[in-house]
């Protein structure tokens, strides 16, 4: 890939972060990647999601609290623009 593409596309990531919990950073950025691809393959690919999950129980854990974050800073968000 080429490096505007690379460009583009980071900046619609940081824009996709901003809309979800309300601001951008480095971390944030990558947090919601990683949240992205999971959700993304755990309904596309489920028993890979499964496999994964059994396989490395440490980085499930990892990936519920991460989940756990996005939420609670997408609700956070929501709500304190109504």
């Amino acid at each position: 890939m080429d490096k505007e593409f690379n460009e583009k596309f980071d900046a619609l990531l940081e824009k996709y972060t901003e809309l979800m919990v309300g601001e951008t950073n480095p971390d944030l950025k990558d947090k919601i990647e990683k949240w992205a691809l999971y959700t993304y393959i755990s309904k596309s690919m489920p028993p890979l999601i499964k496999h994964w999950n059994h396989q490395y129980p440490e980085a499930k854990q990892e990936m519920v609290e991460l989940i756990k974050e996005i939420k609670s800073l997408n609700e956070e968000l929501r709500e304190s623009k109504s």
